[in-house]
């Protein structure tokens, strides 16, 4: 049985031994590999990191390299850029003189100046045309007394105070108005139940109240006056009546272009009417009215009558 036992152990012995030095080779290569593999890695990682420190200094030697005009030095020699701060903030919230960063610039670059602001000076004012011609007329009551020298602040004149042609006008007035005349033969009255008023007159200086003033008869007869333009708008107001008549109103322009009218009727008795007429016209240029029968109502004289007319 020793025999047997050792004839075993010996045996066995060979093929033990093999198993271990195959095991013993295989650790080995597996090693060698391992440490292959990772010179390999380090090579390509060292390859990587030479590679990123390239661009990473190409990159910084674009970003620090001289911009135009970096060669102009400020003050002491130093170069104008250097001579700044960008990294600290101006008074007013902006990076020193470049302004605030604008995206797609570099740090130093500036953004385009921007376009001059507009002067913030008044353009002179355009020269001043002349007022467009202009006439409109209205007829209202007449109030029962008239302050001549407080509605004519310009000029007035008054009929009829010592006859059938004399008048009465504003002391240093503006000579606007114009006694052009009239058909039919002028006749003095005093029975007018208006009043009239004034306190500049000439030449008789004032007065405290007149029912005085001028009529003439028959159809187509009547006063003919002219208000003289000055360039700026102007009101008239003219004081007159009828008597078993009707009287019309007519205003024209010297310069052309359609009448403006108006119209009072009585048949049986008198009336009195205010007619205002405004008005624009230039220097030179004149209104022209007209106030005369256009019907009479009666064989005996009937008229159209006139008191005073006023410009403001």
């Amino acid at each position: 049985m020793a025999d047997e036992d050792r004839a075993r152990a010996g045996d066995a012995q060979p093929r033990h031994r093999p198993r271990a030095i195959t095991a013993g080779k295989t650790r080995s290569v597996l090693r060698r590999v391992a440490r292959s593999r990772q010179r390999r890695r380090w090579a390509v990682e060292g390859v990587a990191v030479l590679a990123c420190l390239v661009v990473l200094i190409s990159y910084l030697s674009t970003r620090s390299g001289p911009e135009p005009g970096d060669d102009q030095a400020g003050p002491g020699g130093a170069p104008a850029e250097a001579a700044r701060t960008p990294a600290l903030p101006a008074a007013d919230g902006r990076t020193g003189e470049a302004g605030p960063a604008t995206p797609g610039l570099r740090p130093r670059q500036r953004p385009p100046s921007p376009d001059p602001t507009p002067s913030t000076s008044a353009p002179a004012p355009p020269p001043v045309k002349p007022a467009s011609p202009a006439l409109s007329v209205t007829r209202g009551e007449m109030p029962a007394a008239v302050d001549l020298t407080a509605v004519g602040t310009r000029d007035w004149v008054h009929w009829g105070e010592r006859g059938g042609r004399s008048t009465i006008r504003k002391r240093a007035g503006s000579g606007e108005i114009i006694d052009g005349g009239g058909a039919g033969k002028r006749v003095a009255w005093d029975g007018n139940q208006e009043y009239v008023r004034w306190s500049d007159g000439a030449p008789e200086r004032s007065t405290h109240g007149s029912s005085n003033g001028v009529y003439t008869c028959g159809a187509g007869n009547g006063f003919s006056l002219a208000i003289a333009g000055s360039g700026a708008p102007r009101t008239v107001q003219l004081y007159g009546g009828i008597w078993m008549a009707r009287g019309l109103l007519e205003a024209r322009l010297s310069t052309g272009g359609p009448a403006s009218t108006a119209r009072l009727e009585d048949p049986y008795t008198s009336q009195s009417a205010q007619f205002t007429i405004r008005f624009t016209l230039p220097k030179g240029a004149r209104l022209l009215l007209k106030w005369t029968v256009e019907k009479v109502f009666t064989p005996h004289c009937g008229n159209v009558g006139l008191q005073a007319v006023t410009v403001r």
